[in-house]
């Protein structure tokens, strides 16, 4: 994952997860990676499961952890897979709206 995203400084909170490379529209970004956990926290990402009709979370450990909140986001968590909604540059912040996961 490291050859395709890294953190650094956000203008939007603390640090942020960017592009190293280029991301087309769909394209697969990466998967958040964590332990399951039962109580919410930071870096806790929570997916509603319509299959099994349950809601799962994981800690982040990896650096999708630091992939922040927008209201116009430019990737999207499909469970724990994230994809670009839009064309994401190199350089440019991954966001997601926090709310759309559930």
């Amino acid at each position: 994952m490291q050859s395709r995203v890294y953190s650094a400084r956000s203008e939007i909170h603390g640090l942020g997860c960017f592009a190293r490379v280029r991301f087309e529209l769909g394209d697969f970004i990466g998967s958040y990676e964590g332990p399951e956990v039962r109580e919410d926290g930071r870096y806790v990402l929570w997916v509603y499961d319509a299959d099994a009709d349950q809601v799962t979370a994981r800690l982040g450990t990896n650096l999708l952890r630091w992939v922040n909140h927008s209201d116009q986001p430019n990737a999207e968590f499909d469970g724990f897979d994230l994809y670009a909604k839009v064309v994401i540059a190199a350089g440019d912040e991954i966001t997601c709206d926090y709310g759309a996961a559930l």
